[in-house]
């Protein structure tokens, strides 16, 4: 292999290099190699994998989604997750303090903010719900099992009060309106879907109708809230050792579940639906479109969270290796979760009698509304449903952890002082307590149509957007031999010719027509038979775009501050890497990097400002091998 030069130095340093302090003494570092790995698994493995991927999967043609669900990781996902975490661990620096390398692109890391924000604050209600069920399921009998609650209407039909009922059967012809009745009775509702809607829920007619807060929510989000600070108040010292629990159990509760799930009868029938290939699908764009965004998404790309966790890196880490078995696991995590899924589907359709189409849902439905109904079916139902449960709230708890780390990280390297990082708990603890006032109207009767209207619009077009100008300007204003020759110095050598190829066309190209595509196929948004009205899209559209518009604003806004006697001087200034750009530790800064004077004590022990008249970065975009900077900056 590349390292064989004997065995490896101790802090993963380049081979033949003398060892050296690779840790920072400021910011803190992982405990270990596993711990980074463990926290981006948690980070990218998360509610989309259980309940969008299988839907995805059985919609576009079963198995035959899975030929462009890899080709897109292949080409996109992993390109797009290394360049990221190398990005970060090569400067040490959370989504903001990355942008030294083009500050007047400092808005893409602001815009990752805002989307980081909008997620935090409805993530985390889906976590409180998924707690709320947890706690419901502490009894002998599901609440939802039985249509002898005060909150069942008459529609309501228990699959275990009485088995025969399908929509198969027809009642035999009789008068108009006798056969419209019974009709009507043939519309079945499930006591899970009652107990989710007039219970849990308690649904209001209308997303402006907001009614009451719902107590019991409004503590479970408070309880959430609580864990995910008491988990992050030393920063990733604290998260680094509760994410050998949170991102490894849920893999116990999957197999658990996926056993169980092989063991019914009428599993096959669902593992068939989610699997059995509908080649003629694979010629539609809607299912590359899908499959390329359900990528994007699940994988965490520019969220700002995978700069982040890999800003506390050593500098040497091989985050190379570290990013393709992210992103591998993530994807096979997304299969698996589909089996344990559709296995219960398939035995709840054949209980039922009906075709495992009517039962598969996707979203909250999937995961609040039809699993649960289908756990009440099996001996000692409350065991199965405390475990699905802690699966999810460990699954979102994952993300979640990132998330806040990233709003706080980004707000303390921004202002990076002593005082600041004293008191990061602080910062915690308020980015908390803000997130949990956020959540409020999400606890209301109107609360889920809110929290599915940000589902949809604050993480869609504008992560896209932010990917690829992220992407255009690190490999064409940095420049790609500029960033190659970065990542030789980490790693120890270049990013392989296949990741450069991807870099500069194939992902930029991709992320593009995703944009494209997301435009052409867009539907308005619907929940169950509820049309949302057009001022709560515009609401939504505003959501989308207040991330995407950090860009062009501060880059007006930094170009102004700039000096330069032309437009064109003022656009080169304002683009090429600030002094600071580089690695954050002295003993990293070699080669262009190298300081030409001695450092002083004002520049500190870990951050060493380059000199401005005597430091030379290459310029990018020039011919000349080596243009000195300009001094006046």
């Amino acid at each position: 292999g590349r390292f064989s030069h004997g065995p490896a130095p101790p802090n993963g340093a380049v081979p033949n290099e003398a060892i050296k302090k690779d840790h920072s003494l400021q910011r803190g570092n992982w405990g270990n190699q596993i711990e980074f790995v463990l926290t981006s698994v948690g980070y990218a493995v998360g509610l989309g994998n259980v309940w969008r991927f299988p839907y995805l999967c059985y919609r576009n043609g079963g198995g035959a989604f899975l030929i462009p669900y890899f080709i897109m990781v292949t080409f996109c996902g992993i390109p797009i997750f290394f360049m990221e975490l190398s990005f970060g661990q090569f400067a040490s620096q959370g989504c903001l303090g990355v942008w030294r390398i083009s500050p007047m692109f400092k808005g893409v890391g602001y815009g990752m903010i805002v989307v980081s924000t909008y997620i935090g604050i409805y993530y985390n209600m889906v976590v409180s719900i998924a707690f709320y069920y947890f706690f419901s399921s502490l009894t002998s009998v599901l609440p939802w099992t039985y249509c002898d609650n005060p909150w069942n209407t008459p529609n309501c039909v228990s699959v275990l009060e009485n088995p025969n009922i399908t929509k198969s059967v027809q009642p035999p012809a009789l008068p108009g309106n006798v056969s419209q009745a019974l009709n009507q009775t043939l519309q079945r509702t499930s006591p899970s879907e009652e107990y989710w809607k007039f219970y849990v829920l308690k649904l209001s007619d209308d997303i402006g109708n907001f009614g009451e807060v719902q107590v019991h929510l409004l503590s479970c989000l408070f309880v959430s809230w609580v864990v995910v600070f008491l988990c992050l108040m030393q920063g990733i010292r604290t998260s680094g050792k509760v994410v050998y629990f949170t991102a490894t159990f849920p893999y116990v509760v999957l197999t658990i579940l996926f056993f169980r799930g092989m063991t019914l009868e009428g599993a096959s029938t669902g593992i068939k639906y989610y699997l059995t290939p509908q080649w003629d699908k694979i010629l539609e764009a809607k299912v590359w479109g899908d499959a390329a965004s359900q990528i994007f998404y699940s994988l965490g790309c520019a969220w700002g969270g995978l700069i982040t966790m890999a800003s506390y890196n050593k500098f040497h880490n091989n985050c190379y290796r570290d990013s393709v078995i992210i992103s591998i696991t993530n994807c096979a995590t997304s299969i698996y979760a589909g089996f344990v899924i559709f296995s219960i589907l398939g035995f709840m359709a054949n209980h039922l009698g009906e075709d495992v189409s009517s039962v598969a849902e996707h979203g909250p439905g999937l995961a609040f509304v039809a699993y649960p109904e289908a756990l009440t079916l099996l001996p000692i139902a409350p065991l199965w449903s405390l475990l699905f449960f802690f699966m999810l709230i460990l699954m979102g708890l994952g993300t979640q952890f990132c998330l806040l780390e990233t709003l706080v990280t980004a707000l303390v390297d921004e202002v990076r002082n002593e005082w600041i990082l004293q008191r990061k708990i602080y910062v915690t603890l308020g980015m908390a307590v803000a997130g949990f006032l956020l959540g409020i109207p999400l606890t209301s009767q109107a609360g889920i149509y809110w929290l599915l209207l940000m589902d949809n619009y604050a993480a869609s077009f504008s992560l896209v957007i932010i990917s690829c100008i992220m992407c255009v300007c690190i490999m064409y204003i940095y420049g790609h031999q500029n960033y190659f020759q970065d990542i030789q110095m980490m790693l120890g050598f270049p990013p392989p010719l296949f990741f450069q190829i991807c870099w500069r066309v194939i992902s930029p190209a991709i992320i593009f027509l995703i944009l494209i595509f997301l435009v052409i196929q867009y539907e308005t948004i619907t929940y169950n038979e509820y049309q949302y009205p057009s001022w709560a899209e515009a609401i939504g559209f505003l959501m989308a775009l207040s991330s995407v518009i950090c860009i062009p604003f501060y880059a007006l806004f930094y170009f102004r501050r700039t000096d330069g006697d032309t437009f064109l001087q003022r656009l080169k200034n304002s683009t090429k890497p600030s002094r600071d750009w580089g690695p954050a530790l002295l003993e990293h800064r070699t080669g262009r990097y190298a300081p030409t004077i001695p450092p002083s004590p004002e520049d500190g022990l870990e951050f060493q400002l380059l000199d401005p008249d005597k430091a030379q970065i290459p310029m990018v975009g020039s011919n000349d091998p080596i243009r000195l900077q300009d001094s006046q900056m």
